[in-house]
């Protein structure tokens, strides 16, 4: 189908890919632990809207060039382990523990920031990368000549069934969370959760790859 084959290995691979529990999906239970249903939803988006320019990437032959450039696929690890370091820190700096609390339907941030760097962590995300990379190309019949549409297609499948399992994510994370969110207390260890949980996986990005 559209010059593809076992696609339906490739779908079990999707699905357990979503699974294990990577850059995107901490991203999103962290905004909805600590922001609400709102800030988790519009994280899903942003990681969706950056997952839709990887498939863009992949099917004009973006990665290709990715692959004879170990530099820069370094530098893309290097900046999202960055990046996740620095959402982690604004996550607690200059915040006001005195702050009335909110609920799932508010958020601290303007939607538009919240969404703009769900966008930038899965850009920056290494495992998106690999996949597109490495694990894609090997789904794609070599004699289809297909070529973009394989990729366009392919792409799709991993962009649904990771919405569905983030959105699972954000809607699960952020009603347990509501339960204490009028807790000023429990709303501040909320966000220091995040901050570990950013930091964290920023700094086992870069040990993994400098």
């Amino acid at each position: 189908m559209f010059g593809t084959h076992n696609l339906l290995i490739f779908l079990f691979a999707c699905i357990a890919l979503n699974l294990v529990p990577g850059q995107d999906t901490l991203y999103i239970l962290g905004r909805s632990i600590s922001q609400g249903r709102v800030a988790g939803m519009v994280s899903v988006l942003g990681v969706g809207s950056g997952c839709m320019i990887h498939i863009f990437a992949a099917a004009i032959g973006f990665y290709s060039l990715l692959a004879l450039s170990p530099v820069a696929f370094m530098a893309i690890c290097t900046a999202g382990g960055l990046y996740l370091i620095y959402l982690g820190i604004m996550t607690v700096v200059g915040t006001d523990t005195a702050r009335p609390a909110f609920t799932a339907s508010e958020t601290r941030e303007p939607i538009w920031i919240i969404y703009r760097q769900g966008v930038l962590t899965n850009l920056l995300n290494p495992k998106v990368a690999l996949f597109f990379l490495a694990f894609l190309p090997q789904f794609i019949d070599p004699v289809s000549n297909l070529g973009s549409l394989s990729f366009l297609f392919l792409g799709t499948v991993f962009l649904c069934t990771g919405t569905i399992w983030c959105m699972t994510v954000a809607l699960s994370a952020s009603a347990i969370a509501d339960q204490y969110r009028d807790n000023r207390t429990v709303q501040r260890y909320f966000e220091y959760f995040t901050c570990i949980l950013f930091v964290g996986l920023g700094i086992g990005i870069l040990l993994g790859h400098i």
